[in-house]
Parts: C-alpha cells; sequence; structure tokens
C-alpha cells in the first residue's frame, strides 16, 4: 500500500539532475502518474541519500560481488571454510546506510523503493529484523558443535546476499545484543553492504538493556559502515488514511459480538482446534480456526511464553486474527505490553486483518506506557500526594515508549478503509488463483 505524502512544492525534485533510474526517479515517475502525492522535504532528502548509495553500488557492482552468477557456486558455497584457512578481510567498497526516524514516516516504503529498482540478479535480501534475528538463532541452532557458528553462519548470510536490507531495526532481546558485535563484524568483513531501517538513532539502540556495555562496539561498528540519515518529518503518514470502525470495537464484555462478526468472516466454514507448526519443532494450539481466520483471547496469546516465532508461525497458516480483550497496559502487564507489540509488528509485516476488542482505542490502550524522559517531566506530579490512581501503575520503560508510537500508528492503519480493502483484494486474488489451481488439477 502507497503511503501518503504531505504535499509540499518546495520539496519538488528536478529530475534532470539524477541518473535515469533509481529510487528518486521512480519517486518521480509514480508521482507523475498520481500514484504518489509530492513527498515533504525530509522524505525527498532521505531519496537523495537513497539515490546516492544507488548510484555507488551500481559503480561497485563487480567490485563488490553483487551479480549472483558471477561467481561460482561451489566457491560462493565454500567461502567461509576457505576464510578459517586464510583468514582475510573484504570490506565492501561502498558504505550502507541507517535511516532512523519517528513512526509513519514512509521509512520501509522508501527502503522498498530503493530495493524494488535493483536488479533481481543481484545477491541481495528485505527481511524484518525479527525475522533476521530469528533466522540466525535457528541457524546458530543448526551448527551447534561447531568452533565458531557464529563465523559459520555469518557466511552463510553473505554467501546468499551482499546487500541486507533489514526493515524495523530494534533490539530488545539480551541474546541478541550479545551477538550483533560479532554477527555484524563477520558480515562487514564479508563485504556486506547494509541498509537498515529504525525509530532509534545507533546510539539509542539497547538503551537500558542488559549488559549493554557488550553491546556498544556494535554502535561503533555500525557508524563505521553506514551512513547514519536521520527522516526528520513530523507527519505521521500512515494516520492520513481514513478510519473504518467496523474490526476495532471498544469496551468490556464484548465477547459476544466479536464471536459473531468472526463467524461472519468464517462464512459457512465450522471453526475447530487446530494446531500450527513454528520454528525448531514448536507448535502453537489455535483455540478456534477456519477459512483462514483464527480466534484467540488475549490471554491465550500475549500472557503465554510466546515470541516472534510463535506469531510468525500463526500468519503463515492465517490471514485474520481475532483477539478477544485487549487490555490497557501498564506496569502489571509490562511483559504482555511487549508480546503484544511483536504480534502487532508480525501482523504488519504480513499484511494480516486483526478483529478485536478492547479496553480503549490504540492510544489510550498505551497511555501508562511512558519513556524515561517522559517520566521525569512527570516527576512532579507522580510523586505528589495528589497524583492520579492510575500513576500507580505507570510503567517507565524506554524500548517499549518508543515501540508504543509505532504500534499505535500500525494499528490505526490496520483498522483503516484503505488497509481494509487491500487485504480484501489480496485475499480475492489468492483464492482465483487457488481456484484456478485446482480447476487445472482436475
Amino acid at each position: 500500500m502507497s503511503k501518503a505524502f504531505s504535499t509540499d512544492a518546495a520539496a519538488k525534485v528536478n529530475i534532470t539532475e539524477v541518473n535515469r533510474t533509481g529510487p528518486l526517479v521512480e519517486y518521480e515517475r509514480r508521482t507523475a502518474a498520481g500514484e504518489l502525492v509530492d513527498g515533504d522535504a525530509c522524505q525527498v532528502g532521505t531519496l537523495k541519500e537513497l539515490q546516492r548509495l544507488y548510484d555507488e553500488i551500481f559503480e561497485s557492482a563487480d567490485a563488490c560481488g553483487l551479480d549472483r552468477y558471477a561467481v561460482p557456486e561451489k566457491i560462493v558455497r565454500n567461502r567461509w571454510f576457505w576464510s578459517r584457512l586464510m583468514p582475510q578481510s573484504s570490506y565492501a567498497p561502498v558504505k550502507g546506510l541507517y535511516l532512523y526516524g519517528g513512526v509513519g514516516t514512509g521509512k520501509t516504503m522508501l527502503m522498498d523503493l530503493f530495493f524494488d529498482q535493483l536488479p533481481c540478479n543481484w545477491r541481495k535480501k528485505r527481511i524484518h529484523f525479527h525475522d533476521f534475528m530469528l533466522n540466525v538463532h535457528s541457524c546458530l541452532q543448526r551448527h551447534k558443535g561447531v568452533t565458531d557458528p557464529l563465523e559459520v553462519v555469518a557466511g552463510e548470510i553473505s554467501d546468499e546476499a551482499i546487500l541486507l536490507c533489514l526493515d524495523e531495526f530494534m533490539v530488545t532481546d539480551v541474546a541478541d545484543a550479545l551477538i550483533l558485535n560479532r554477527l555484524f563484524r563477520y558480515l562487514f568483513s564479508n563485504g556486506i553492504i547494509l541498509v537498515a531501517t529504525s525509530n532509534r538513532a545507533p546510539h539509542n539502540l539497547y538503551e537500558g538493556g542488559l549488559q549493554r556495555d557488550l553491546f556498544l562496539p556494535f554502535i561503533a561498528t555500525l557508524k563505521e559502515r553506514c551512513v547514519v540519515h536521520e527522516i526528520g518529518s513530523a507527519v505521521d503518514y500512515r494516520k492520513l488514511t481514513s478510519e473504518e470502525q467496523g474490526f476495532y470495537f471498544i469496551g468490556k464484555d464484548l465477547s459476544s459480538l466479536l464471536k459473531e462478526k468472526f463467524q461472519h468472516l468464517i462464512s459457512e466454514y465450522i471453526a475447530s482446534p487446530q494446531v500450527v507448526e513454528v520454528v525448531m519443532g514448536r507448535t502453537l494450539q489455535v483455540p478456534l480456526g477456519a477459512n483462514g481466520c483464527a480466534y484467540f483471547s488475549f490471554e491465550e496469546l500475549c500472557e503465554k511464553p510466546l515470541g516472534a516465532a510463535d506469531y510468525l508461525g500463526l500468519f503463515k497458516n492465517f490471514h485474520t486474527l481475532a483477539l478477544e480483550g485487549v487490555p490497557k497496559f501498564g506496569l502489571h502487564n509490562r511483559t504482555a505490553a511487549y508480546r503484544f507489540v511483536t504480534l502487532v509488528d508480525v501482523m504488519y509485516e504480513n499484511r494480516s486483518r486483526l478483529l478485536c476488542t478492547a479496553e480503549g482505542s490504540p492510544q489510550e490502550l498505551f497511555e501508562n506506557i511512558v519513556t524515561v524522559s517522559d517520566a521525569r517531566q512527570m516527576a512532579p506530579r507522580t510523586s505528589s500526594r495528589s497524583r492520579r490512581n492510575d500513576d500507580s501503575d505507570l510503567c517507565v520503560d524506554n524500548e517499549l515508549g518508543f515501540a508504543k508510537e509505532r504500534t499505535i500508528s500500525r494499528l490505526t492503519e490496520m483498522n483503516s478503509k484503505e488497509y481494509l480493502e487491500q487485504h480484501a483484494e489480496e485475499e480475492r486474488q489468492l483464492s482465483q488463483e487457488l481456484a484456478n489451481a485446482d480447476a487445472v488439477q482436475a
């Protein structure tokens, strides 16, 4: 779904200033065709950075080894083995790009615009950071017992892709934090070019996390191998979509209503308990499922020890989630709030549909989640004897405080008319393709 741009005549770009291919050129084509409206100066400035990187990569494509057909497969496959015998570094002649900015500033759309303009025969990969780290941990399990499994995994990643695009770079897990420095040292020395998007500046990554001193060298490595660029737009473009009130219901004791809506979605199908497979042999119990729709209570999906891998497994099998009883978040259910944030991230990345009942609007759900900076500004009021009753449930958490804005924005977009119409169209096309395939087999 195209993200809308706010109109800013001063941000117009003269297409003659750049080459005839690339993300900036494609942006101009789309605006001329009416697929996008003109962007603000901050986004156009980011497009210029992406165009600069695009041009540099093309000039150094051979030196970077981007063409997957230019290197014999056997040599590529065994590069990590030979590097053990003859250690050497081969940094890319081009620095990558780390884009960061607030929620809804179009980071993902801009990255996709860049990625889609690159030749399909290049060794390139675009993946959400959640998925990337899940794959890394899965590969580490597979190479258990090897002297340095992290080096082997880095070799496999760089064999597959030299240009690595990671969306939503956000470090919250101590297990991820402790391996990122060594992993990316290996990747960069294998010639990887990193393009990443994040809500956080590099120096704010994993802020306040456990053993952060062991993570700090990664930040230095990231700054050394990437140009850091901030997208400074103050507009959340996802909230420019028109809201649809048919899938997000506010209030308590709405179980009957949600089940009625769920039954309408599954039509004549009969819902029953199901089991889906997730990574490393684990399974997830689905209380009710039918016709691509799954039904869960909030407790079953966010108060049990589940994570991104479980949610990814769920949405590989279901395109719609009916979620009953999303509560307001605070200190008492901080862990569940983290899981809900991850759940929404995975749903959004998979373009899934959410049907839910909640105790408040997306903004109200997170009003008791604040960053350290917010808490300091609130300190005089919260330390007062006259403070509000709900201040006792105030949750001061930097990572969750930053992540909540992204979640609010995504929930808003997922409930928009445009998002729901696109989801319906994609499901219609998929159903048609399956029907055609069945007809051919018959």
